[in-house]
């Protein structure tokens, strides 16, 4: 697979030296793409001011936002649609968004600057190490995971994102109270999430099974194409109990 051409590349893509790089859970898989001249213009412009480098270290969202406010962590935001309208329709909340995508990171940052947003702010490195060491427990309002790497062939399965390990991390960094969002058009990876998710004691079902589709979240042009070809889509949303479950 070819590499995307870099231009320019976040800031934030490198680790510091001496931080972990753990290999066992990973949020992506590298994708080919070009970045267009208005991305990279709006890398130019913009990414001095929304993008955040990795660093390691517990994240001030105070700090980072300009605010304290309402956080919501996205991971893998793709080209961004969906990230800007919800941000745009809930400008008291912040969102920290995860994508490695270059293309999709600038186009991200274009939207931003289209729709004059301020409550965003990206991370251009992998969510997994970034939720290990820059998120603390009981730090997040919300968590969005909208249509993840389905890894359709069986063998692949162990490759798709929503897996135990992750979803107990995530638990762990939500507040109680604090909701897990998933989506998906592809209904085995659908089932998958819901067993997943329902085995983690520290959340609960906000639903009797799959979640109507919150208001919030916008239909793609993607999902719209699947829809108009009869494919379904799936939510998913779970929150952290206000209780822990006794050991």
């Amino acid at each position: 697979m070819t590499e995307p051409t870099p231009s320019p590349a976040p800031a934030s893509a490198g680790t510091p030296e001496g931080v972990a790089h753990p290999r066992t859970i990973r949020s992506f898989v590298r994708r080919a793409g070009r970045t267009t001249t208005g991305q990279a213009k709006a890398f130019e412009a913009l990414g001095p001011q929304f993008l955040l480098p990795y660093t390691g270290t517990a994240m001030d969202f105070a700090a980072s936002f300009g605010r304290s406010a309402p956080t919501v962590l996205e991971i893998g935001f793709g080209m961004g649609e969906a990230t800007a309208h919800i941000a745009a329709l809930k400008p008291e909340t912040n969102f920290l968004c995860c994508e490695v995508h270059e293309p999709g990171v600038g186009a991200l940052l274009k939207r931003i600057g289209e729709r004059g947003l301020s409550n965003i702010r990206i991370l251009a490195h992998d969510a997994v190490e970034a939720i290990d060491h820059m998120l603390p427990e009981q730090s997040l309002d919300g968590v969005h995971i909208f249509f993840p790497d389905p890894w359709h062939k069986l063998r692949h399965h162990k490759r798709r994102l929503i897996q135990p390990p992750l979803v107990a991390k995530l638990s762990r960094r939500l507040k109680p109270g604090g909701y897990l969002h998933c989506a998906t058009d592809w209904q085995p990876y659908a089932e998958q999430m819901l067993e997943v998710l329902s085995a983690e004691p520290l959340l609960r079902n906000t639903a009797d099974g799959f979640a109507p589709k919150p208001d919030y979240r916008p239909l793609t042009k993607f999902e719209n194409r699947g829809l108009k070809l009869g494919h379904g889509v799936w939510d998913v949303v779970f929150e952290r109990r206000q209780e822990d479950p006794p050991a």
